[in-house]
């Protein structure tokens, strides 16, 4: 049987407001409702706003919208990364004088000519970093992005659903990205600064962001914070294996109505391994609360036909 730890939790569902919720997203929002809920403890919503030429206008009401649709209800406000910036810059800093910031003039095309292994990192990044400019700027190259100067050695941690993992960054990722030079913040960076800065003792989330846990857990240490507990969910695949988006038939949430709502929520929580009853959203998530099983959740992808 599967234990989550004990003690009250404080949890969070953060999307990104690029457009309504899927299916995938509304899996991972009601799998972090659930873990945090069933044991008297916090949910937070928090945006991760911060790649702007992406957010749509309106996305962000429509997500908290949606949420309330579906019986999804948060404690305090939403926080929005956008508005965050102070926070993330102060994490840099304590990063540069541990001296374990530097700038980087790479372009990604010279990473991908370099690489030696598939890409393993977020957008700001196409290739496993070979550190070009771990010593310093090549002469004329202007930044382009500041990293995080990865120490070597294995970072492990216990998955509540999966189980241990261990990976040396330094290694399979290298020095990753945690701030462009033309203003962004890297998720990796803010997400972290985020979880420690609202008090977020558990990530629960989807398997998609797996291997995004020791780079985080890397930085944690570097800026001396907490260390969450983390389960990552299954993600909802199409039947051709892909990841299900946007994109797919089942959306957008938003617009549907009461009936295709219970009927969503349903599917969701059976994607989970639970076994819903009829009633409002709000009922069946609190029937699901009262008797929730986190062994039940399968370890593996779920492939999705048209819904």
């Amino acid at each position: 049987m599967i234990c989550a730890p004990a003690s009250p939790p404080t949890g969070r569902f953060a999307p990104s407001p690029t457009g309504p919720l899927h299916l995938g997203s509304l899996v991972a929002a009601v799998g972090s409702w659930l873990f945090a809920r069933s044991r008297g403890g916090t949910w937070l919503v928090r945006m991760e706003d911060l790649d702007t030429p992406r957010v749509v206008p309106g996305a962000a009401d429509d997500i908290l919208r949606t949420l309330e649709r579906y019986g999804l209800t948060w404690d305090g406000e939403v926080v929005f990364q956008s508005q965050r910036n102070e926070a993330y810059e102060e994490a840099l800093r304590i990063l540069r004088m541990k001296q374990l910031l530097f700038p980087c003039a790479c372009t990604r095309s010279e990473l991908a000519r370099a690489a030696s292994a598939p890409d393993r990192s977020d957008a700001s990044e196409t290739a496993v970093y070979p550190g070009t400019c771990r010593a310093g700027l090549p002469p004329g190259r202007p930044a382009r992005a500041f990293r995080f100067r990865v120490p070597a050695g294995v970072f492990t941690f216990e998955d509540i659903l999966l189980g241990p993992f261990s990976e040396d960054v330094s290694v399979s990722v290298g020095d990753f990205v945690v701030k462009r030079a033309d203003g962004p913040y890297a998720y990796q960076l803010a997400v972290v600064v985020d979880d420690a800065a609202q008090g977020v003792t558990e990530v629960v989330r989807g398997a998609d962001l797996l291997d995004s846990t020791e780079r985080q857990i890397a930085l944690q240490r570097a800026l001396g914070l907490p260390t969450p507990a983390y389960a990552h969910l299954p993600l909802v695949v199409s039947l051709d294996g892909s990841k299900l988006g946007k994109r797919d038939g089942a959306l957008p949430l938003a617009q549907q109505d009461s009936v295709r709502v219970r009927k969503m929520l349903a599917l969701a929580l059976r994607i989970l391994g639970q076994s819903p009853t009829d009633g409002t959203p709000a009922e069946m998530l609190e029937d699901v609360r009262r008797r929730f099983d986190p062994g039940a959740i399968p370890g593996g992808p779920l492939r999705i036909a048209g819904t």
